[in-house]
């Protein structure tokens, strides 16, 4: 990995910071990067940002090697911009980080030292839509408050796709091991029956998807989100929209309560064991709807609400959706539109429950393995939200079929 900036960040300065200060695995994009955009750059935009890193570190990959890479996936090259600064009209990189996602020989070749990052063979690159064998951090240019897009980074390798495979890296200077240790790199690999001192790595095992994080015995300051499945969880949905919106809202009982529960998904936050928010979602043929987003007060200073929002997101992406709708009070238009709501065009200014409210819609990429017919039929009697795991109807399948209702009538 070549590190590139013009001057030192804080990450840089904290040359005596404990080993994973700032874990990559756990930087939150939302708080760390919300002044920042990562694009999909042109290739015109990669010649000029190569070009203006070439003038801070001198003997990079020349600007065709990286253009070759773009065309074979444009997945391994990332652009980074101030958001107050980009024109989606005509985008200006301010930072690159690009990847090289190997395949198994690829990674082979990389751990022997004789995979070759100034002019990488395409043959050792993995394809768009193929999931690679390891991911290699080939460049990050990311002058000053740019550096915060390694969270951007990291949220964008926890598709599908990129999710669960290891990070290695390589460092050419005292400033890229400082960088390296501070976020949780380990220096030397172990890659197959082959160690490689001359490589950082960051282990990365897969985790279950957001809308399924929550685990009984959490630490008492973890965020967990669960699909409520059980009465016991609707019970805990309905205490806290009784606290916020009937105790602090005073909605009437029959207004909250509008007879849409038992058609809906809930999302239930957790910080550790205790229940603390909560967000219905309904489900239509060309979109989804967020309802009901509830925190309580004296949580609502944690991270709860950004986490039940991204799940919400999660959740749909995974059944297929590309749009998702809701209904806000103007208040909060500030906060949905980091997770990329905006107010609809012509909206129409409504009033219910002794509030005024916006309609807001935001387009989104459905997950590339989203529930659709033609998926594992037992993936798609898993339980809600858990599709990630075997259920009980697939262990039963252990068992011989005995047709025993045909048998009968036999």
């Amino acid at each position: 990995m070549v590190l590139l900036r013009k001057t030192p960040t804080s990450v840089e300065r904290t040359a005596t910071a404990r080993h994973g200060k700032y874990r990559l695995d756990e930087l939150d994009p939302v708080r760390m990067a919300k002044h920042l955009i990562m694009f999909d750059p042109s290739e015109q935009n990669i010649v000029e940002i190569v070009a203006q890193a070439r003038l801070s570190i001198p003997g990079i990959t020349e600007t065709e090697e990286v253009l070759k890479v773009a065309r074979h996936n444009p997945d391994c090259i990332m652009a980074l911009a101030h958001r107050s600064k980009f024109d989606p009209k005509a985008p200006e990189a301010e930072g690159l980080v690009a990847i090289l996602p190997l395949n198994a020989l690829g990674l082979r070749l990389l751990a022997l030292g004789t995979f070759d990052t100034k002019h990488p063979d395409l043959r050792l690159v993995a394809r768009p839509n193929e999931r690679p064998a390891g991911i290699y951090m080939w460049c990050f240019y990311g002058p000053g408050s740019l550096a915060a897009g390694t969270a951007l980074f990291i949220e964008r390798m926890s598709a599908p796709q990129y999710a669960g495979i290891d990070l290695y890296s390589r460092s050419v200077t005292d400033a890229g091991r400082n960088f390296h240790e501070v976020l949780g790199f380990c220096e030397g690999a172990q890659i197959g029956a082959t160690w490689a001192p001359h490589l950082w790595h960051f282990p990365r095992a897969q985790k279950p998807p957001l809308y399924d994080s929550y685990k009984p015995g959490a630490a008492h300051n973890e965020v967990g989100i669960t699909v409520a499945r059980t009465f016991d969880d609707i019970m805990r949905v309905a205490a806290v929209r009784n606290s916020v919106y009937i105790g602090e809202q005073e909605c009437p009982y029959d207004e909250e309560y509008d007879g849409n529960d038992l058609s809906a998904t809930h999302l239930l936050a957790y910080i550790g064991d205790e229940p603390v928010g909560c967000l219905r979602l309904r489900f239509f043929a060309g979109f989804a709807k967020f309802e009901r987003m509830a925190i309580r007060k004296e949580f609502r200073k944690s991270r709860a609400a950004i986490q039940l929002a991204r799940a919400g997101f999660k959740f749909c992406q995974k059944k297929g959706y590309r749009r998702v709708y809701g209904h806000i009070q103007e208040r909060l238009v500030s906060f949905w539109s980091r997770f990329g709501f905006r107010v609809m065009e012509n909206s129409q200014r409504f009033v219910f429950s002794d509030f005024e409210y916006v309609e807001i819609v935001a387009d989104i990429e459905p997950d590339p393995d989203a529930i659709a017919i033609g998926a594992d039929p037992y993936i798609l009697i898993r339980p809600e939200g858990r599709w990630h795991v075997p259920g009980v109807l697939e262990t039963s399948a252990s068992r011989p079929a005995s047709n025993h209702p045909v048998a009968k009538k036999r």
